[in-house]
């Protein structure tokens, strides 16, 4: 039979043959996946280099039931740095159904705890950058952070590299960005998010709640509440809405301990400044986490810290407002690195002695001087504050050590003794101010205390932040340290 003459292919047809034809041969020139990470001393494979984050949207559905994984979709907007053949994000313990970069199809691949993403075309310098994953998270969690499963539904714990084991990201704290959470739940479950809620709209017996946060934010940070819990809404200092979530059934119970947030926050303000955040409140969780966490809007506390009777009140309230001093000191501002963690817990730790001295009666110089003594131990077992040992294989928490609480406070304590009450006031007051919304290093905090002061204070630094050992304590040679205990 004789053959049916070939019809020539339309030119948008041989067009993307051509242009998925070059994308193999790119694609296969390309090495094998590998994991990046932008060097962090404590955590070199956290963060990705080549792209800044701007806005993170995120959005999960959960069926009710805390113990199965979730269908999400996270688009993240950001601008490109440089030039990328390949998107590394951080992501773990979760299925990738899909990823489009700019509206496009692209291909991915898991490599150790990164998502790495090949776009069609390579990503120039400078371009704009929407990228969505279609995936799940997993409540189910591990021992390492994310998801918290608590009695009646889901929190997260995300601190201190965690949060890629909820949603993708750059999960770093020096690429902070706006973020929205658009959670589907059952009509009998109540969402909370990071910042304020923005429309709730409901599908049939489902309700969709939108929250958006009104400044930037590190991955650490984030938070959503879903389960039966009761939301109470109060007034703080000059209008500031602060809403608490608890379980519903303590709500009578926990009252008299939420209703001090007010004050708390007109003593931080007293200390340091305008609280700098659109809203705050206390989130209580029936889950036994270990912790406290700084959560930014919307401090986690587990449920015991507020019911167990061998907690005193002046205690309780201490902890409550070492989260609350944070939202200065490590929320606005935050740490370039994780090495600057001391300027985080130091700070937090300061302000919750501050406050249990004036109010519980509990001396600062009695506990410094015992912070003291303990100081080289500390030390000798991770680190001094501004260059900690990096945790344990399987102990990512473990950096929160002792010398990075009291430890640090202790270099806050001598740096007041040693340049004034005055000065020493107004530079924390100037840190929060000048850095507000936006990371910062320990050398920023050493040099603005030197101009505040007038001095030098290089050599103070570097012996109290970077010594193995633990320096003279300014107006107290009379203090002394204990030899480190071995074994």
């Amino acid at each position: 039979m004789p053959l049916t003459p070939r019809r020539p292919r339309p030119r948008h047809l041989r067009a993307a043959l051509l242009v998925a034809a070059a994308a193999s041969v790119v694609a296969a020139a390309l090495p094998a996946p590998v994991p990046l990470g932008i060097g962090d001393p404590l955590f070199p494979q956290l963060g990705n280099p080549g792209y800044d984050v701007l806005s993170y949207d995120i959005g999960f559905s959960y069926s009710g039931d805390n113990s199965k994984p979730m269908e999400a979709v996270t688009t993240i907007d950001a601008v490109s740095t440089d030039a990328l053949e390949r998107i590394n994000l951080d992501f773990a313990r979760g299925t990738v159904h899909g990823v489009e970069v700019n509206g496009r199809p692209a291909r991915f691949a898991s490599a150790e705890e990164d998502l790495v993403i090949t776009p069609e075309t390579p990503v120039h310098p400078g371009e704009a950058l929407r990228i969505t994953v279609r995936h799940t998270s997993d409540p189910n969690a591990a021992l390492d952070g994310g998801w918290v499963r608590t009695t009646d539904g889901l929190v997260m714990a995300n601190q201190a590299d965690a949060a890629h084991r909820v949603f993708p990201c750059n999960d770093h704290p020096s690429d902070k960005a706006f973020f929205t959470f658009r959670v589907t739940a059952p009509e009998d479950v109540t969402v909370v998010a990071n910042g304020v809620p923005v429309a709730g709209e409901r599908q049939g017996t489902r309700i969709v709640s939108t929250y958006r946060s009104s400044h930037p934010m590190a991955t650490e940070l984030a938070q959503v509440s879903i389960g039966r819990s009761a939301v109470l809404h109060r007034e703080g200092p000059h209008g500031l809405p602060i809403r608490d979530v608890v379980p519903a059934v303590d709500k009578d119970k926990l009252e008299p301990w939420l209703a001090k947030t007010p004050g708390h926050i007109e003593w931080m303000e007293r200390q340091v400044g305008r609280y700098p955040f659109e809203t705050y409140g206390v989130l209580i969780a029936g889950a036994e986490t270990g912790f406290e966490l700084e959560t930014q809007t919307l401090s986690l506390f587990e449920r015991s810290l507020f019911v167990r009777p061998e907690f005193p009140a002046w205690y309780i309230d201490s902890v409550m407002v070492h989260e609350l001093a944070h939202h200065w000191f490590g929320d606005s501002v935050s740490p370039r690195t994780w090495s600057d963690l001391w300027l985080n817990e130091g700070h937090a730790t300061w302000y919750e002695a501050r406050y249990a001295e004036e109010f519980g009666k509990r001396s600062m110089e009695q506990r410094m001087r015992a912070a003291y003594a303990l100081s080289d131990g500390w030390r000798a077992a991770g680190g001094p504050p501004a260059a900690p040992r990096a945790a344990e294989p399987g102990q990512k928490i473990g950096i929160f050590r002792p010398i990075v609480y009291d430890g640090s406070a202790l270099v806050l304590y001598a740096l007041r003794e040693e340049i004034g009450t005055k000065a020493f006031e107004r530079l924390e007051r100037r840190w929060v101010r000048d850095h507000r919304d936006s990371t910062a290093t320990t050398a920023d905090f050493a040099a603005l205390a030197s101009r505040i002061s007038g001095r030098d204070l290089s050599g103070f630094f570097k012996a109290w932040l970077y010594g193995e050992k633990t320096p003279t304590m300014p107006g107290h040679p009379d203090w002394h340290t204990q030899a480190p205990k071995r074994g």
